[in-house]
């Protein structure tokens, strides 16, 4: 409750005393409705009879107000004091403090603790009075809107009187009694000033003339129209052109006549006889259109014959052929090029022909480097095995098997010295005799095959659960391969039923697998897994859509990946079902590696284009990289260093730097490196395959020139 006194300081005094109270009552009043019940206004000194009737009118008319602003008032903070009593001092002064204010009797006002935005909309969400609630800065709290002040705030909204007892349309009630007076409110007379020009505003005029004078004040000149026009003219710039929001685009202007057209052109625009006859022979889009003659006087010119022709093909290009802006950019083809680390940041990589190992007399086909390093085994159509040592170039040992080799493997474990062959229809496993006596025996007793007699046919039909066109199959075991023991190689023979062209063990070297691209209808037989230890043999129980064309297992993981000429499928062996399905879109696939993370795939092909596959990204491929104008042959991973290769039939072995970030929202860096070249080529062929060295970042590589080379940096 406010409480306004007069002052004994006079008029003046009581006037300005009075005007700071009510600003007061005007800043602390936070609720919807002003009150005016709450303000005591004391009686200036208009002269008080001694009688005392004006102070008991008076009084009267404080009462009246009260009791009306009573009935009108519902606003809180007539009823409950303000908590923070702070007063007129900025709520900005409190901003890096614990507290807001002070309440009445002295004790801080400790700041309450703000919900997020998210907090806040779902507790509005499950709140279905929250929008009542708003919140009170100076006393940090929310203060809940009754209905009744929510319904003047409405109405406050729309323009209406805040109380429904308001009547807007009231009738007017005249206070002065106009009956009986013979005199006006006022008999002063009229001013001088009413009768006279305005001095002020002629000080406007003169301001204005001024501005306009100087240039400062501008007025719109009318728009005038031109009283001519160029009659030849371009009309692109014409409004009616533009008409319907579409911009208006001239016509081509026709050819302007040179000097075959002139009436007396030069003699070697004139053709001759024979050429003219060589026109008819010529189709009717590739003839000239016009014929220079020559003429002595332009009064001798006749008229044009295609004149009208010629008008009417222009009127129907004018009116049918459809026009188009195309907007030339000016584009440095500099910024488009991706912003790549230098090379010689990516070092090491391999860039030089460090060694060659020649001792093949026809195409080396396949090369395989064993998980030490120490040595790499390389295989030839002329039907030999041969293992180098890799730091001299010495042959240490060569088999001969008398078909032509596709595909050597050294399994990855170093205590198991053992090599995968395939050539032809049958896959040796074979004993190359390196490691300490513990290992050889370990190895020899691992390529003992213990000989079972065959049973008849009747009881293999009677156990076979699937036959296909001759070929019994147990279940997932398949009869078609057979384990023998070979005493001319030292090793373990494995015949197929067709050509296996390609050998792939498992990471821990007791599995391996062999592709057999055969006939779509033998396709499910085609891809097979054997197990060394256990000397069994069985089919991926998948159905492959296409003949497949090589085959590879996970590095980490039990997925097993083949490729098809046209896609690459990943099997989860545990679950035996299809994970995801690789679209290439190329012709065919030739060759396919995994990254050491088993996330990430390169798929080559036979269109010379290599693609990148993000696993975790999408089933497309991420890069495409077109690099080798002829078929790739071969592509490969490194072990350890951010690097993978591809060869190809054009004789190079391109090498490129691929960084794979830990980070899922960084995507592959790829930066292609060197282009190695110094092989030869041999019936069309070029390099036939390429492997990393397991530690060191050098690429061997195998021609077609029977030369093995080794790269390094």
């Amino acid at each position: 409750m406010v409480e306004l006194k007069p002052s004994e300081t006079g008029s003046g005094a009581e006037e300005s005393e009075f005007s700071e109270n009510e600003q007061e009552i005007a800043n602390t009043s936070g609720g919807d409705d002003i009150s005016t019940g709450g303000v005591e206004h004391a009686p200036q000194d208009h002269g008080v009879t001694e009688n005392g009737d004006f102070q008991q009118e008076e009084d009267q008319i404080e009462s009246d107000e009260d009791r009306h602003g009573v009935e009108e008032s519902d606003s809180s903070e007539d009823e409950v004091a303000p908590l923070n009593t702070v007063g007129e001092v900025p709520l900005v002064w409190y901003k890096d403090e614990e507290h807001i204010g002070y309440d009445i009797t002295g004790k801080k006002i400790k700041k309450k603790e703000r919900q997020d935005k998210l907090d806040s909309f779902l507790a509005s969400a499950d709140d279905s009075k929250n929008w009542r609630k708003i919140y009170d800065e100076y006393n940090d709290e929310e203060v809940e809107l009754t209905p009744h002040e929510t319904k003047l705030i409405r109405k406050l909204l729309k323009g209406q009187a805040p109380h429904a007892n308001f009547d807007p349309y009231a009738p007017y009630v005249d206070w002065f009694a106009w009956e009986d007076s013979k005199h006006p409110l006022s008999s002063a007379p009229e001013p001088k000033r009413r009768f006279i020009p305005s001095k002020w505003e002629t000080k406007k005029v003169v301001q204005y003339v001024r501005a306009i004078r100087k240039g400062l004040i501008k007025f719109d000149k009318p728009k005038e129209e031109p009283r001519v026009y160029h009659l030849w003219g371009d009309d692109s710039s014409s409004k009616e052109k533009a008409a319907h929001g579409l911009a208006y685009i001239p016509a081509p202007k026709p050819k302007l006549p040179g000097h075959d057209e002139s009436y007396n052109p030069s003699l070697e625009y004139i053709p001759t006889q024979e050429e003219i006859n060589s026109y008819q022979l010529m189709f009717e889009e590739d003839r000239p259109k016009f014929i220079p003659k020559r003429f002595t006087s332009l009064r001798s010119v006749p008229a044009y014959e295609k004149a009208v022709s010629e008008s009417f093909e222009r009127c129907l290009d004018l009116y049918l052929c459809p026009r188009a802006r195309k907007k030339r950019i000016n584009i440095d083809p500099e910024s488009l090029k991706p912003k790549l680390p230098s090379r010689k940041n990516l070092k090491p990589y391999p860039t030089t022909c460090y060694l060659e190992y020649r001792g093949h007399k026809g195409a080396v086909l396949s090369i395989s480097t064993e998980a030490s390093g120490e040595w790499i085994a390389s295989g030839s159509s002329d039907g030999t095995v041969r293992v180098w040592e890799v730091e001299t170039g010495r042959c240490l040992r060569i088999w001969e098997l008398g078909e032509a080799v596709q595909h050597v493997a050294w399994n990855p474990s170093p205590d198991l010295p053992i090599l995968a062959v395939s050539a032809g229809q049958d896959v040796f496993i074979l004993n190359t005799g390196f490691g300490n006596e513990e290992d050889q025996k370990r190895v020899k007793e691992l390529l003992h095959v213990e000989t079972h007699p065959e049973p008849d046919d009747s009881s293999q039909c009677e156990l076979a659960t699937e036959c296909y066109f001759g070929l019994l199959i147990y279940g997932n075991q398949a009869s078609v391969v057979g384990w023998a023991q070979d005493a001319r190689h030292e090793g373990v023979r494995l015949k197929h039923f067709k050509t296996v062209s390609s050998v792939e063990w498992h990471r821990k070297g007791d599995y391996f697998s062999t592709v057999m691209p055969t006939d779509i209808l033998l396709a499910i037989i085609a891809v097979l897994i054997h197990q060394l230890s256990k000397k069994v043999t069985q089919r991926i129980p998948f159905k492959l859509h296409g003949l497949p064309v090589s085959s590879t297992f996970h590095p980490t993981r039990s997925v097993f990946f083949v490729s098809t000429k046209k896609n690459v499928r990943v099997y989860d062996l545990l679950k035996q079902k299809l994970v995801k399905k690789l679209e290439t879109g190329f012709r065919e696939v030739s060759s396919i590696a995994i990254h050491p993370g088993g996330d990430n795939v390169i798929v080559g092909s036979r269109d010379g284009k290599m693609a990148w596959f993000d696993m975790d990204l999408s089933s497309q491929p991420y890069r495409v990289l077109k690099c080798h104008p002829k078929d790739i042959t071969s592509v490969a991973f490194h072990r350890s260093y951010p690097l993978f290769a591809s060869c190809s039939d054009d004789c190079t072995a391109y090498v490129f730097h691929g960084m794979v970030y830990s980070d899922l929202n960084q995507n592959p860096l790829i930066v292609p490196l060197e282009i190695l070249r110094g092989h030869t080529s041999a019936n069309g062929r070029g390099v036939m395959d390429c492997k990393f060295h397991p530690r060191q970042p050098w690429l061997f590589t195998a021609g077609a020139d029977s030369v093995i080379r080794l790269f390094c940096h």
